[in-house]
């Protein structure tokens, strides 16, 4: 079975009262963390995260972790810098405001693109207070970290459709051999991902 990556947003035509969520930086002020557009100076020398403001094909295409000690007119236009956090990844599906999903992520050390694995949590957070205006929206993924919303996207999780529970990704160049128990998907992606195992 063939699935895409990431659902498709175009957003040359999402409603304008919904775009601001899908531009990091505006949804980073909106939260309140420390964070600044290209070309504003870091409030002290310490690491960032850098990325672009506005990207729609997702999977963290264009992050990286970068010491800044104050100018930031060296990094590329439409990126913006934001305080780090660490701590657990949780992505939560909502449907009409009402969580439906949680899951874990455990990413490779220094790759912000790419993933170990994925696997179903217990951990209940509820809809974010700024995103109450879309409580009327069938699905709803956003993505924390540390408890901290970093994402917003309107659908739900691509890789979790299949009553699964764990989730494998499976990347360019590695041999297809799902573990007992574990069937693979095919998917293709941006980021040299070629499918994932389920379970």
């Amino acid at each position: 079975m063939m699935i895409s990556d990431e659902d498709s947003v175009d957003l040359a035509t999402m409603n304008p009262d919904k775009l601001w969520t899908q531009d990091k930086f505006i949804l980073s002020r909106k939260m309140g963390y420390v964070c600044g557009p290209v070309g504003a100076p870091v409030p002290e020398p310490n690491h960032y995260i850098v990325r672009p403001a506005l990207n729609p094909m997702g999977l963290g295409l264009g992050a990286e972790i970068k010491f800044i000690d104050c100018s930031t007119m060296d990094l590329p236009l439409g990126y913006f810098w934001c305080e780090l956090f660490s701590g657990r990844h949780i992505s939560v599906d909502y449907s009409y405001g009402k969580q439906i999903l949680a899951v874990e992520g455990e990413q490779f050390p220094n790759d912000l693109t790419r993933w170990k694995r994925w696997w179903k949590v217990d951990d209940v957070i509820p809809l974010p207070t700024i995103l109450m205006r879309f409580i009327n929206e069938p699905l709803l993924n956003c993505e924390f970290i540390d408890g901290h919303l970093i994402e917003v996207h309107f659908r739900d999780n691509p890789n979790f459709r299949f009553n699964n529970s764990e989730y494998i990704p499976v990347w360019d160049g590695e041999e297809i051999n799902p573990p007992e128990g574990y069937t693979f998907i095919e998917q293709f992606g941006l980021n040299k991902r070629i499918g994932g195992y389920i379970c």
